[in-house]
């Protein structure tokens, strides 16, 4: 396993819950439901975190319990937390939505005509080259 998240303790390979911090964790989640910023709810849980861990922490889907961690928080806390977490950076305007990526069609045939000009300085003799090309799309990708 790797880190063990606030609340819990590891004793003899199982994770139990840490009475004392759990409550923390508890304040943490009511605090914020109340309306308190997520540094002033991690003030009054007495958790000494930055704004970002506090954030992970109400986002920690273990607190809800699985196989290895007993449920710290019951289901109907965490989804309103999650709620209003999703309903405040809405507000804030901090929801970006995924960039449309651009279908990009790329050439499929080339032809290249006959070149009948000869010019000294090869710079310009491979624009010269390179001008005659032209390119054919086939946008359904065939032939």
């Amino acid at each position: 396993m790797g880190h063990t998240p606030y609340g819990y303790r590891i004793i003899n390979g199982k994770a139990v819950i840490d009475e004392q911090t759990a409550e923390r964790i508890k304040i943490l989640f009511q605090s914020y439901l109340t309306g308190d910023s997520l540094a002033t709810a991690a003030k009054k849980a007495e958790i000494i975190a930055f704004h970002a861990g506090v954030s992970r922490m109400l986002q920690n889907k273990r607190y809800l319990g699985d196989e290895y961690y007993p449920a710290l928080i019951d289901p109907d806390t965490f989804t309103a937390a999650e709620a209003e977490r999703i309903r405040r950076a809405e507000k804030l305007g901090r929801v970006r939505e995924p960039k449309v990526k651009k279908e990009v069609v790329y050439p499929t045939a080339f032809r290249i005509s006959e070149g009948t000009e000869q010019f000294d300085d090869p710079f310009q003799q491979a624009e010269y080259a390179y001008s005659l090309i032209e390119t054919e799309v086939n946008v359904d990708g065939g032939q």
